[in-house]
């Protein structure tokens, strides 16, 4: 039971626009802050969050409360596990009258095997020498807590040592249990980053493999401390200086944060393994900097930047993008002694809008009168996303890019024929599982980066056109339109959704471990690997009920 003293210097420790602006995109309004309501639709702000009151109250549904409330009805936890959570993301130390709690427990495992993994680096040659030739220097090892955890049974072996009780390191994230019930370690011989909350607490692990493992980077699954959509690796390090210089760079990757801060750019975060998503845009709007997204110049760093930028500009960020040139990455440059040159990059970032704008009109043949139309409708969809003052603003410059009249803009366009000639051009075999699954991410598109975690494209067959589509945003191309029209294909709810993900993605899974069976050009060890990967892991998990972040090729 948790002390009611605890609970008090707790209460006296958090601030609720803080603890609120974890969850929802708060702006100034006066001496308040005012959002969209998290717990009914609409689309006139009418939740209110009062710094001075410590209290929040929606003028639409009603509800209010302190900020222990708030975490207990978007969490959906008890009166205590808010607390605990609360606890958890500000690193504060809650007394107990007796026994002990899920999140201390928790933390408690974390912060035990963090000081192990930063011990075990100073005795590994290997790790050493990697780190050293990407430039890192040992303060920046020091500052970020880079460690190494070594072979699986050792692993098994500390955590016997220090007596833990397996469940809840299980908890935690550390290890994982198989098909047969057996617990093993999910990370081993790897660099490992710990990841921490905004607040100061450690909530996970990346490791980046030092054996030339098939999945280069893994992250701690999530847990009750650890959302990967709500966490932005050095976030904790750099908010300060977010804050004070107004300003926010967002990277690719573990190593690009650490040598970022190393020359002196402090306001470095990376996503974790996934694109920048809805669920990052509070933590992202905090102080209201602007934001760069500073990615790989590859085909793979392109697509999530242009992603990015669409939805930052939907939601009236300020900020740019810098493509890193010639296959180098932040990180590479910065070691090579570049650090003017990436600052330079930084300082001449191609702003939000015209980067996408420019994006779109390089997809397509602008010679070709149907592939322009087809810019046209990308460009109309995305400007249509922006408030009416950025229409406006960059209507000019997207009627440049095309060579058309800014008053074509302007009009409705008709889409009358659209289906029809859609159908007369596709012909596609139906599946009508796939079918309800996009036509419901096509009604609720909230949905569609969460399902873009846990399945890949080359999943959705013939319905790839239209899921791409969705992806870029453009609720007008001919396959979106195709399937948003056919009243016929049933909407799913979200547990609907959730189960039919789950029936796909067994399917998908057990489909490509027959494939890489018969492939006689995948190397046994490979194969071995892939086998326990999809037979422990992957399939036990689904079964479970576990929606999983989607294991490609590559990451299998």
């Amino acid at each position: 039971m948790i002390d009611n003293s605890s609970i008090d210097a707790l209460k006296n420790t958090i601030d609720i626009v803080d603890v609120i602006g974890n969850y929802v995109e708060l702006k100034k309004a006066g001496a308040s802050f005012k959002a969209n309501c998290p717990f009914h639709g609409e689309k006139t702000p009418s939740f209110v969050v009062s710094p001075t009151k410590q209290f929040y109250h929606c003028f639409g549904c009603g509800v209010g409360g302190d900020a222990i409330k708030f975490v207990m009805e978007i969490e959906k936890l008890t009166y205590p596990e808010a607390i605990e959570k609360l606890a958890s993301m500000y690193n504060f130390s809650l007394q107990y009258t007796k026994g002990s709690s899920d999140y201390s427990d928790a933390k408690r495992v974390l912060e035990i095997v963090q000081k192990w993994y930063r011990s075990n680096l100073d005795h590994n040659s290997d790790a050493q020498q990697y780190l050293k030739d990407r430039g890192i220097s040992q303060s920046s090892l020091e500052a970020f807590g880079v460690g190494y955890v070594p072979e699986a049974g050792a692993v098994m072996g500390f955590l016997r040592s220090q007596a833990l009780p397996m469940p809840k390191v299980e908890e935690a994230g550390i290890i994982a249990r198989g098909e047969r019930g057996d617990y093993y370690a999910r990370l081993h011989q790897r660099i490992t980053f710990p990841i921490y909350a905004p607040g100061g607490s450690i909530v996970g692990f990346g490791g980046r493999t030092t054996t030339n493992h098939p999945a280069k980077y893994i992250n701690s699954p999530q847990t009750k401390l650890f959302n990967k959509s709500r966490l932005l690796y050095g976030y904790q390090r750099a908010k300060e200086d977010i804050y004070k210089k107004k300003e926010l760079i967002v990277c690719e990757g573990y190593l690009d944060v650490i040598m970022f801060h190393q020359a002196g750019f402090t306001t470095a975060v990376a996503t974790l393994g996934t694109a920048l998503t809805a669920e990052h845009l509070p933590l992202l709007h905090k102080g209201e900097p602007r934001v760069i997204l500073a990615y790989d110049g590859d085909k793979a760093g392109v697509a999530a930047a242009l992603k990015a930028a669409r939805l930052l500009s939907a939601h009236s960020f300020d900020g740019g993008v810098v493509l890193f040139p010639d296959g180098q990455d932040p990180a590479d440059m910065i070691a090579a002694g570049q650090v003017e040159k990436v600052d330079g990059l930084l300082r001449g970032a191609k702003p939000l809008i015209p980067f996408v704008l420019e994006q779109i009109a390089g997809m397509y043949d602008l010679a070709n009168p149907t592939q322009k139309e087809a810019a046209f409708g990308g460009m109309k969809s995305f400007l249509a996303s922006l408030s009416p003052l950025m229409q406006e603003t960059f209507v000019p410059l997207a009627a440049t890019q095309l060579g058309v009249s800014p008053g074509l803009f302007g009009g409705n366009r008709d889409n009358s024929t659209v289906r029809q000639r859609f159908e007369e051009t596709q012909q596609r075999q139906e599946d009508p599982e796939w079918q309800s699954i996009l036509r419901t991410l096509i009604e609720e598109p909230r949905l569609i980066d969460e399902v873009m975690d846990v399945i890949g494209i080359d999943m959705v067959g013939a319905y790839r056109e239209a899921m791409e589509a969705l992806m870029r945003g453009e609720m007008e191309h001919p396959a979106v339109l195709h399937l948003s029209m056919n009243d016929r294909i049933p909407l799913l709810s979200e547990e609907e959704l959730r189960q039919a993900l789950l029936k796909q993605l067994e399917m998908y899974y057990r489909r490509r471990f027959q494939q890489v069976m018969r492939d006689p050009s995948i190397p046994f060890a490979q194969k071995s690997y892939i086998r326990n990967k999809i037979q422990r892991d992957i399939i036990p998990k689904l079964k479970r009920g576990e929606l999983i972040p989607y294991a490609s090729d590559f990451t299998l």
